[in-house]
């Protein structure tokens, strides 16, 4: 085959093209990137085939250029690429490395469903948790051992964790970086704090879609309750909500896990038993707490209060 140079120089003469576009255009056939992959698919290609393709080749040399220079592109997140389409030079346009990553973390995103949860989670991960205070080791092992466990074996039953300890040692954090692991490995999780949701239930009465967010909840593969016992609860909030959602985990079977800052017998005995209204009915408290410990395992977590003044 001719020079591609000589070949673009012949067609623009013939057709006596304006000064400024053979320099344009000449630019373009001289690109090292269009003559390489002219050159690779030369059996295929004649001299009218690639003039055929002239617009795309600009296409791809102008959006490239664009591309490395930062400025706005045709498929911004998307950089172009010539291919053979039909027996003439096309432009498809493949996500750019940035593009790929904010595509995984959009996935990632999508595999963790947070209720009136702080952002904070969104970013949680195990290599960011601070292990130098010892006694926090125990419960970061613990998450460990579960996501490991978890992955190995999903469609087993896996008992949950319920994180409790005094504000800011990181139990929200903590249950974040267990979800976005689990998202790592392909599986979804939801994460609700659940004195937000109490309030959201209550509103939900009036348009009657009661049903409709408690089912959401309840029937989650894997669900995270935090701040449980950080305010008190109406007889129908642990009845009808959180009574609801832990019978129906247990007798399915569903992972569930908890942050708290109360340990179990201190919810049991100064929250779960003892209503709004002062009444205190400890077989019901006793009821809900068999459910606690059938599906999740106490760990305590001590340390210094991690949260901004």
């Amino acid at each position: 085959m001719d020079n591609i140079s000589d070949a673009m120089q012949r067609y623009m003469d013939q057709h006596q093209l304006n000064h400024n576009y053979q320099e344009l255009m000449q630019r373009v056939y001289q690109d090292a990137d269009v003559q390489a992959f002219i050159k690779a698919n030369d059996a295929d290609l004649d001299e009218q085939q690639i003039d055929r393709s002239s617009a795309k080749l600009y296409e791809y040399v102008t959006e490239r250029d664009r591309l490395a220079a930062g400025q706005q592109t045709f498929a911004p997140g998307y950089e172009p690429k010539l291919i053979m389409n039909n027996h003439l030079i096309d432009v498809a346009y493949l996500p750019t490395e940035a593009q790929i990553a904010k595509q995984k973390q959009q996935s990632l995103h999508k595999r963790v469903n947070s209720v009136l949860m702080p952002k904070l989670i969104r970013k949680a991960s195990f290599d960011h948790f601070d292990a130098s205070d010892k006694d926090r080791v125990p419960a970061l092992m613990a998450a460990l051992d579960f996501t490991d466990a978890y992955v190995a074996a999903p469609k087993d039953y896996h008992q949950g964790l319920y994180f409790y300890g005094s504000f800011g040692v990181g139990k929200t954090y903590l249950l974040g970086a267990i979800a976005n692991r689990l998202a790592e490995k392909g599986f979804k999780s939801t994460l609700v704090h659940f004195p937000s949701f109490a309030v959201e239930m209550k509103n939900a009465i009036g348009n009657n879609q009661v049903a409709e967010k408690l089912d959401a909840i309840k029937k989650a593969h894997v669900l995270m309750i935090d701040d449980i016992g950080a305010d008190a609860m109406s007889a129908w909030v642990r009845d009808e909500v959180l009574g609801v959602i832990l019978e129906y985990r247990m007798q399915s079977e569903l992972t569930t896990f908890f942050s708290s800052n109360f340990s179990m017998d201190q919810l049991e005995k100064e929250h779960l038993q003892v209503t709004q209204k002062g009444d205190v009915e400890p077989l019901k408290a006793k009821r809900l707490m068999q459910r606690f410990h059938f599906l999740a395992k106490e760990i305590e977590m001590i340390g210094q209060n991690r949260r901004p003044n």
